[in-house]
């Protein structure tokens, strides 16, 4: 995030660091990343942390509570270390544990910390294109990860992306008028001119889910979110960063973000003799479009102000919007 999180100041962020024995002489904050607050620092011991802070009334959207986002990411925590110590993961950038042995410290009721090593390599964004050759390393990772017997804290995932509820209030609200913060109204005028394609999805994903339901597929432990901006390539290969999506799902889950189509795939399936099911990496590669546009709908249609975080997320609820009405455009023309 680029702004600083509310009410979470230096003192607050040193009591923290202090449940993992670390006293901070060099603290910088680092706006990256969209959803968490992340902050460089160095102890008095020479060594370098990467610090991020979650704010769980942004993880427990969508119906849920803090209470049961900070458990849920202490799940997720808890896999991420389980990979990375018990089945000796190396590619897994997984916390550090607290000095009580936990994954994650709260700061208050809203704020809760988690700490990692700082890996140095190159970094890439969310969208950047991946060559045959990194895309099969990345595959190899994959590969290894879902091979592995899941830790008893790995989270369940489901087919449904949180809030499609709210999706469907909103699209029966247009009507009317948003009044929640300064991009409530535009936000409202956006649905509705893409109301009939996202309709469309909806429906489309309905169906989708219902074949993948009755395939009976295995699950596996999946990352979630395996994309560029979430790896790091250094000396050794690549590292994965960012497990607070870990979770059981079908294998799909994770290889949709690197390719749509099976034969694109085809290193995976030398490792590991699973061909991926082309419809489940439509339904994955969908499901992430409409969690975002859930995300996004319950964010401008509730209390909210124009800070430079907003606008990123106007610009992902008008990009998402606009690509689903591009695949529906599509969809038609590939009909007739």
């Amino acid at each position: 995030m680029k702004a600083l999180p509310e009410n979470v100041r230096d003192e607050t962020l040193s009591r923290g660091l202090a449940a993992y024995g670390i006293t901070p002489t060099a603290v910088t904050y680092a706006p990256v990343g969209f959803g968490d607050y992340h902050w460089y620092v160095t102890g008095d011991d020479g060594r370098d942390w990467f610090v991020t802070v979650s704010d769980l009334e942004h993880k427990a959207h969508c119906g849920a509570d803090p209470a049961t986002a900070l458990t849920g990411l202490r799940r997720a925590m808890d896999t991420a270390l389980t990979l990375r110590t018990r089945e000796d993961l190396r590619f897994v950038v997984a916390p550090v544990a607290a000095a009580d042995g936990g994954s994650v410290v709260p700061l208050d009721t809203r704020y809760a910390l988690t700490v990692f090593p700082q890996v140095t390599g190159r970094t890439g964004d969310f969208g950047d294109p991946l060559g045959d050759t990194d895309r099969d390393r990345v595959l190899a990772l994959l590969a290894r990860l879902h091979d592995r017997t899941p830790p008893d804290t790995t989270p369940a995932t489901t087919l449904e992306p949180a809030g499609l509820t709210g999706v469907h209030a909103a699209l029966d609200d247009l009507t009317g008028t948003w009044s929640g913060g300064p991009y409530a109204e535009p936000a409202r005028r956006l649905l509705a001119a893409h109301a009939a394609p996202l309709r469309a999805a909806l429906a489309h994903f309905d169906a989708l889910a219902d074949r993948v339901r009755r395939s009976g597929a295995p699950l596996v432990v999946t990352h979630g979110e395996p994309h560029p901006g979430n790896l790091i390539q250094g000396d050794g290969g690549y590292r994965l960063v960012d497990w607070d999506t870990v979770g059981l799902a079908l294998p799909e889950r994770d290889l949709s973000l690197l390719a749509d189509e099976p034969a694109a795939l085809a290193h995976y399936t030398g490792l590991t003799g699973r061909a991926p099911d082309r419809a489940t990496l439509a339904l994955y590669r969908l499901r992430w479009s409409l969690l975002d546009v859930a995300e996004f709908t319950e964010w401008f249609r509730g209390p909210h102000e124009g800070t430079d975080d907003t606008q990123v997320a106007w610009d992902g609820f008008a990009g998402t919007l606009e690509q689903l009405a591009d695949r529906s455009r599509d969809a038609v023309i590939d009909s007739n």
